[in-house]
Parts: C-alpha cells; sequence; structure tokens
C-alpha cells in the first residue's frame, strides 16, 4: 500500500536554457487510422495510429520510435476549426485514452459539444509511456512499493531511503531500456506534438493540459510560439516544471487543501474522526503516529500520509478518505482503488529526473526534510526526501527549456485556489513567466483540475469561450466559489 500516489516526490533544481531550434519535419499527411490497442477505453468513435519520429531530434535521420497517437473526430466538418491536442499530466501517464475520458457524461462537465465540433481532439502517450517505446528500470515489487517516498523521521532514516535511490537509479540506467533515458525530457515530447501535427496536414494545433501536461504546454508554445493557436493550461506547475519547487509545493498543497477535508469529516460524525475541523486534524497526527509503530494491512505512517495526500485531489474522493480513516482507526483493511504500474513509475522518473539538475549532496535532503518537517508537518519531510534523481546516470542531452513571454498572446492558465498537486503558489510563477502571452482564472475550489473536473462554471465558461470563439478573458480573473 506504500504506492498510494504520491503525485512525484522527488527534488530538483532548476535549470534555464536557451530553446533549441526545431529540426526539419516529414510532410504532411500519411497516417493511417484504426483500431486502438487493446486496453484502450472502449468507443466506436475514437481512432489510433502510430508515428515514427527521431529519438534523437539532433539526429533525425538516426534511430526512430513510434507514438501512438488517437483522435475523436469532429462530427461537424463545417464548423471544425482544427485539432485540439490533450495531455491529462504524469508524468508517466498514458494519454491515448484521453480524448475520449473527457467526453464521458459521468463527468462534472463533460467537455462541450461544442468544443468537440470545432475539433478533432487528439490523444497520445508520450514517449516512454504505454504504447510509445515505454521504458523500465525493472523496479521490483518492494521497490514500487517505496516508488513514493517514505516520511523520515531523522536523518538517518534519509540515509537508508539514499541507499534505495541509488540502487533504483543503476537499474534505470542497466535496464534494457537505459539507452531511451537520455532522451525522454519534456522538451523531446514537445518536439513529439509538432511531428504529430505535421502528420496531420494541420498548421497549428491547440492545446488542452493538465496537471504535468501544463508544463508540457508551456515548453511547447514557448519552443513552437508560432504553431499554437489556442494554448489552455489547466492545474499548473511552476515555469521549472517537476523541479525543486514542485516537489517541495506538493506539501504545501495538502496544508491548503487539507482544511477542506477536515470540515468535511466533522460535518460527517458518523465516520468518528471529530465533530470540529481541529479534532479532523488532530486525528490525522494520531493516525499517522500509530500506523508508523503498528501498520495496519501494510499501511504505515509513510503511505497514510500518502493516502492523505492522493485522496484530496477532488471532493469526490473525500468519502472514500474518510471510510479509509475509519478503518484504519479501528485496526481493520481499507478499501482503496487505483494502481500504479511498473511503466509509470519508470517513466515519471525518467522524465523528472532527466529534465532537471538535482542535487547530490545527502546532506542538503537532511537539512530539507528537517526544516520541511517543521514548515510542512503533513507531508514535508517525505516531499523533501532523496530520490533516484539524486544519482541519475544518464543526464539529459541539452539544457532545460525556459519558459518566457515572447509569443502570441494566447495562453489561457486555469487554476483552483487550494489544489495539493499543484499549488497556486506555483502557478503564479508560472503566469509571470509567461507575462502578457497570459491570461490566468482562478477559481475558488479546492481539488486537482478545473476544466471538466471540477465543473465550476465561471471558470469552465471562460475556458470554452476561449477554445470556441477564441475569445479571452481582457484580465486576469477570479471566480467565487459554486455548490456542487
Amino acid at each position: 500500500m506504500k504506492k498510494i500516489l504520491l503525485a512525484a516526490a522527488v527534488v530538483a533544481v532548476a535549470a534555464t536554457a536557451v530553446v533549441p531550434a526545431a529540426s526539419a519535419a516529414p510532410a504532411a499527411g500519411g497516417l493511417k487510422w484504426g483500431p486502438c490497442p487493446a486496453g484502450a477505453f472502449p468507443t466506436p468513435d475514437l481512432e489510433c495510429t502510430t508515428l515514427p519520429v527521431p529519438l534523437d531530434y539532433r539526429d533525425p535521420g538516426g534511430r526512430k520510435i513510434d507514438i501512438a497517437v488517437s483522435r475523436l473526430p469532429s462530427k461537424h466538418p463545417e464548423k471544425r476549426r482544427g485539432v485540439l491536442f490533450t495531455n491529462p499530466g504524469g508524468p508517466g501517464v498514458e494519454g491515448l485514452d484521453y480524448p475520449q475520458l473527457l467526453a464521458i457524461p459521468s463527468l462534472p462537465a463533460p467537455l462541450p459539444q461544442s468544443v468537440r465540433d470545432q475539433y478533432d481532439v487528439i490523444g497520445f502517450d508520450p514517449r516512454g509511456i504505454g504504447h510509445s517505446a515505454p521504458v523500465t528500470c525493472d523496479l521490483t515489487p518492494e521497490q514500487q512499493a517505496v516508488g513514493n517516498l517514505p516520511y523520515p523521521e531523522n536523518p538517518a532514516d534519509v540515509v537508508e531511503q539514499a541507499q534505495i535511490s541509488k540502487a533504483v537509479a543503476r537499474q534505470c540506467a542497466t535496464s534494457s531500456t537505459g539507452w531511451m533515458l537520455p532522451h525522454v525530457t519534456t522538451a523531446n515530447t514537445a518536439r513529439d506534438m509538432d511531428r504529430i501535427r505535421e502528420a496531420l496536414g494541420e498548421p497549428t494545433l491547440s492545446y488542452l493540459g493538465a496537471s504535468y501536461g501544463t508544463y508540457l504546454g508551456a515548453v511547447y508554445t514557448t519552443m513552437f510560439p508560432r504553431n499554437g493557436d489556442k494554448i489552455v493550461l489547466d492545474s499548473n506547475l511552476g515555469p521549472g516544471g517537476y523541479d525543486i519547487d514542485a516537489m517541495h509545493a506538493f506539501s504545501r498543497g495538502l496544508q491548503d487543501r487539507f482544511p477542506d477535508f477536515a470540515k468535511f469529516a466533522a460535518a460527517h460524525p458518523e465516520y468518528g474522526l471529530g465533530t470540529t475541523p481541529a479534532q479532523v486534524t488532530a486525528k490525522f497526527f494520531e493516525l499517522a503516529a500509530r500506523l508508523e509503530k503498528a501498520p495496519v494491512a501494510g499501511i504505515d505512517g509513510s503511505a497514510f500520509r500518502g493516502l492523505a495526500f492522493s485522496y484530496s485531489y477532488g471532493d469526490a474522493q473525500f468519502p472514500d478518505l474518510a471510510a479509509a480513516w475509519q478503518a484504519l482507526d479501528k485496526g481493520e483493511t481499507p478499501k482503496l482503488t487505483g494502481e500504479i504500474t511498473e511503466n509509470m513509475l519508470a517513466a515519471r522518473l525518467a522524465v523528472v529526473c532527466t529534465d532537471s539538475r538535482w542535487p547530490r549532496s545527502l546532506a542538503s535532503y537532511q537539512a530539507d526534510v528537517a526544516i520541511d518537517r517543521i514548515r510542512y508537518p503533513m507531508l514535508g519531510a517525505a516531499t523533501a526526501n532523496i530520490s533516484a534523481c539524486a544519482y541519475w546516470q544518464t543526464p539529459a542531452t541539452e539544457p532545460k527549456v525556459r519558459i518566457t513571454g515572447n509569443g502570441p498572446s494566447n495562453v489561457l492558465l486555469v487554476q483552483n485556489q487550494r489544489d495539493p498537486g499543484t499549488p497556486l503558489v506555483n502557478a503564479r510563477k508560472l503566469r509571470a513567466a509567461f507575462g502578457n502571452r497570459a491570461r490566468m482564472v482562478t477559481a475558488d475550489e479546492g481539488g486537482h483540475g478545473v476544466y471538466v473536473v471540477a465543473g465550476n462554471q465561471c471558470a469552465n465558461t471562460a475556458v470554452t469561450n476561449f477554445l470556441v470563439t477564441g475569445e479571452r478573458p481582457a484580465r486576469d480573473t477570479f471566480c467565487a466559489a459554486e455548490t456542487h
């Protein structure tokens, strides 16, 4: 159970660089659409294909890898504006099914028909993930179980995690896909997107990216500013992507978000977690300490903290989180959902560790752990802990892309105030980096994800209007909380 999703418990240092030039791309056309691979979301409308792209864009004629691409075509060609590329986040998350998932009726506000009419909605598995040349680190079940960093209680725990991290870094480098790792970067995925655009025969693309997808979109529109039509970034990382700020910010995010859950649990005394938010908060620390000494069903204090983080992503998960706490409090096995594959963890490491330069000093991690344990007591020591990135053996072949305001004013950021995974503090940094290229819509909501996911009508309307009519708010906008 330690593989409760902790959205990336690694620490990085951001690097900046000039934007590398794009390589020559193949002639448009030639994609042959057909059925999607086995296991993809079942739908009669979603079509799939593959596109060969260079492994190393410095050598466009060299080794190729195949990128899996999907399309949910517009059924109204007379209304069609172009293509809308999508990315659900990650890194390490497949995106082939995402166009169809965005349209399912059970979402609070599924992708509007007006958007689907105007665009062919495009999904793809980023390089290294799913059906696009998947990478592996040969992680054992035990290594996967601690893939989300544990909560260290003292400096010795950081030393212990360092030994685990060294082994994982070595396995990644020596695995059967170790040759790919220097090229599994956000910048190369952005280049893959532009190759897909050209293969589709489109002069520009629009984009809807969530979570890590905001960084991918920011990198794409920085590298290819004239190739983007409408760029929507939902639940935003800072301009450094998954760097040290993002990792430490997870703890800030949980601290910002937890009061929403505490209020929910206090209003539902049947869970037995307390009748006031203060009592629910005290219960968190009580259970974390108790489980650290006596785990229940394999869930120790570290996994319990990760559980609180991952189940704070949406209000709809609050009942499941409260029920899990109730079961653990009684010494019973909770009912939990979600599974993380070896490829998800390996691909996440590949992107996060290769994108950024990482501190290598063990003492620096020990110091950060001590500081963040006090500053953000719910999760801080975990997200400041050392990871395989500190010992990464396959650095990127180029510097990191620096997000700037150079380019057309065609970017719309949308953000919840109390987002645990991509807190508002870093979204504002990305907004500042874009300057006048961007506008930001901030909703007085909690949780991870705004458009389609959260159902705030004010924020959703702003995004839909931008995608359909091209009209963007004249200035940054605030949307009041709504009852769902």
